[in-house]
């Protein structure tokens, strides 16, 4: 389906914190250059036609100001569009609010880095748990769905995706992904053993193979 290893190294994983009016807010970030030019990245990440083709089908109001839903996942409202360089827009799941910041940024012809934060409030004990692989590892899929998409121009299959991440392939993907989110994490200040223990936790979940620890 995807070169694994290539996918996870074209990948660039940082992790922070922001002070919002509420409080200290973690950030989880994530990007990848595509060999897409800006316009057609942009259409990529806002057309509700075409978001489905590498994420979640999507309903509502894609403009300023207008309320989104995600299918079977989270919904917001959209509060800063400067096309074609970026939006931001709440992202309410499970009755919690965090926030996403995307940019796009056109580096050479016919080349845009896409870019995302993911803010949000995360008590120390949800934090310790699972880390940033929490979010992280569910956003290395969405860019690794967006980069299927571009190379292709067709729809990623829901179905034929969910078939290989039950592959031994497939749990690679996450493995490395949540190894990937692991040295972000501990680069950011974590304890080393911490981030490591967190990050078994987010491979068990997201690969459904029990944490031997």
């Amino acid at each position: 389906m995807i070169d694994v290893t290539h996918q996870i190294n074209a990948v660039t994983r940082t992790v922070g914190t922001r002070t919002l009016e509420a409080g200290e807010a973690r950030v989880v970030a994530i990007s990848q250059t595509y060999n897409a030019d800006l316009d057609d990245l942009w259409d990529a990440c806002t057309n509700a036609e075409r978001i489905p083709r590498w994420f979640l089908p999507v309903t509502g109001d894609l403009r300023l100001g207008g309320h989104y839903q995600l299918q079977g996942n989270a919904g917001g409202t959209v509060e800063r569009c400067d096309p074609p360089h970026g939006f931001a827009a709440t992202w309410e799941f499970a009755g919690e609010v965090s926030w996403i910041e995307v940019r796009l940024t056109e580096v050479s012809d016919g080349r845009t880095r896409f870019e995302l934060e993911h803010i949000a409030h995360v008590d120390d004990e949800r934090w310790a748990e699972f880390g940033p692989g929490a979010v992280g590892i569910g956003w290395d899929g969405a860019v690794m769905g967006l980069a299927l998409h571009l190379a292709s121009g067709e729809q990623v299959d829901a179905a034929e995706f969910e078939a290989w991440s039950a592959t031994d392939e497939g749990r690679r993907f996450f493995t490395s992904t949540s190894d990937a989110w692991c040295a972000a994490s501990t680069a950011a200040g974590t304890d080393a053993a911490a981030a490591r223990a967190a990050a078994d936790r987010a491979t068990a979940f997201y690969t459904g193979v029990p944490d031997q620890a």
